[in-house]
C-alpha cells in the first residue's frame, strides 16, 4: 500500500433544502470568506441533502455556518494520501477490514498534484486505523508516512 500521510481532520455535514440554488447558496458563502474545499461529497433525499465537507480552515468554516444559521455536525475522519491508480483505495480498506476496522462510509478527492488523491474514511477509531494503515518499521528502511491532526483539531 503507498501511502505518504494520513491525518485526522473535521469533517462538517451540512444539513440543506433539496432545491435548485440550495448549493450554490452555501457554496458561494464559503467562497466569498476565501475558505477552500480539501473534499467534498453530496448526498439526497427526497426532503433534504447531506453534504460532507472537509475545509483547510475549519474554525472559519464553523464561523461561517453559524453566522447563516444552517445545520451542520462535526465529525472527525481518517484522511489517507494515496496513488491515485486502480486498487489503491481497495488496498487500504482491505487492509482496515483484516484486522476489524469497520468504513462506515468513504469518498475521494479527484486527483492531486503528483498523481495523488485523497481517501475520506469514517471509521470507528480512528487512531487504530491510523497504526493499522502505517508501514511497518522493521520491514523499510524508507520514510514512513507522517501522520498528523488538521490544524483546527489540535487545539
Amino acid at each position: 500500500m503507498e501511502t505518504d500521510a494520513m491525518y485526522i481532520a473535521t469533517q462538517f455535514s451540512i444539513f440543506m433544502v433539496n432545491k435548485p440554488g440550495a448549493l450554490a447558496q452555501v457554496l458561494g458563502e464559503f467562497a466569498r470568506a476565501k475558505i477552500n474545499v480539501v473534499a467534498l461529497t453530496l448526498m439526497d433525499s427526497v426532503e433534504h441533502g447531506v453534504m460532507r465537507v472537509i475545509f483547510e480552515a475549519p474554525e472559519r468554516a464553523r464561523e461561517i455556518l453559524s453566522k447563516v444559521n444552517i445545520p451542520y455536525n462535526e465529525t472527525e475522519v481518517l484522511c489517507v494520501n494515496i496513488t491515485n491508480r486502480p486498487g489503491a483505495l481497495a488496498s487500504v480498506a482491505e487492509r482496515l477490514a483484516k484486522h476489524h476496522i469497520n468504513i462506515s462510509y468513504a469518498y475521494c478527492t479527484a486527483g492531486a498534484k503528483g498523481g495523488r488523491t485523497t481517501g475520506v474514511l469514517k471509521v470507528a477509531d480512528v487512531k487504530k486505523a491510523i497504526k493499522i494503515l502505517q508501514p511497518d518499521q522493521r520491514k523499510s528502511t524508507k520514510s514512513r508516512p507522517v501522520v498528523r491532526r488538521s490544524q483546527a483539531s489540535r487545539r
